[in-house]
């Protein structure tokens, strides 16, 4: 079985992506550990663009299941409407109006349910696509790229999540900004969440936001604070009144900050920047190995 850790935030640009490939590369160096690097950002899946070496080795379309009115069957009674939870239907009597709008249907099926006519048909529609990649890493990374236009993003996680084995080590899940559904897709399995934060009044009020979501799922979570200097200490004082595990700072860094635009985030680092990753891993691996069956990560 995978450990599984998912990296989240409660905003975007805070560093999710940066830490989710460093640590990918670094527990990749570790001998003896197969990793894998999950970019569950299916709007924006941006992983890839620090593994310069990376080439395509498979592509696997995601379809979603679509359904469609009849309407030489349909008697224009309703009640699809009525059944529908997520206002996908239309349907007109006075002029024999029927049609079911796929951005909003969720293929849940309650339609085919409430229709007694037999008018309700089904197609694939594709919403996105997997695609796996060979990097000089041990396995590489796998991505969601969702449609342009389509709403799935949900689903989209579902399958990719699906798709990945469980025969690696460690499965890292780079999870999508904010706290909405497709974030709770990702990471709600997890057995280790980490959080990514900037010591910032925004910062602060958007981790809190993803705070409140992980204690309600029940996951245990630790927070890394990155470009640490920017700042103020307001977010310190949460961490200590809330009972929250600190797992590391990543110093604020120009030099990095120009490293990370030109997508070298994980070669010759600032040495500050280096030994934060290395304090990171080293807590990591405690959890790890203080996790049932897993005792094998210690090196």
């Amino acid at each position: 079985m995978s450990y599984k850790i998912a990296i989240a935030s409660g905003k975007g640009g805070t560093g999710k992506t940066t830490v989710s490939v460093n640590l990918f590369k670094r527990l990749n160096e570790r001998q003896g550990t197969k990793v894998q690097l999950v970019d569950c950002d299916v709007e924006e899946p941006n992983d890839i663009i620090f593994f310069c070496d990376a080439e395509v080795i498979d592509v696997q379309e995601v379809s979603q299941k679509v359904p469609e009115i009849d309407s030489e069957k349909c008697t224009f009674c309703r009640k699809c409407v009525e059944y529908c939870e997520f206002n996908a239907i239309v349907v007109l009597p006075t002029v024999s109006f029927a049609e079911i709008n796929p951005t909003l249907c969720h293929s849940c099926g309650a339609c085919s349910v409430a229709c007694e006519d037999d008018a309700i048909i089904k197609y694939y529609k594709p919403i996105g696509a997997i695609h796996y990649y060979k990097t000089k890493e041990n396995n590489g990374l796998a991505e969601g790229k969702l449609e342009i236009g389509s709403t799935m993003q949900t689903k989209l996680i579902r399958e990719l999540k699906k798709k990945i084995s469980d025969q690696n080590d460690i499965i890292i899940y780079d999870a999508p900004p904010g706290t909405s559904c497709p974030v709770v897709e990702t990471i709600h399995d997890s057995d280790y969440l980490i959080l990514v934060a900037e010591p910032t009044l925004f910062g602060l009020h958007d981790l809190k936001l993803m705070v409140a979501l992980v204690r309600e799922i029940g996951l245990e979570f630790g927070v890394v604070i990155n470009k640490v200097g920017l700042g103020d200490n307001d977010i310190y004082e949460y961490l200590v009144n809330e009972h929250i595990e600190l797992l590391g700072e990543i110093p604020f860094s120009k030099e990095y900050a120009s490293l990370y635009a030109e997508g070298e985030i994980t070669g010759e680092i600032p040495e500050t920047i280096h030994q934060s990753y290395t304090e990171i891993l080293d807590t990591l691996n405690l959890k790890m190995m203080h996790h049932e069956g897993n005792h094998h990560f210690k090196w």
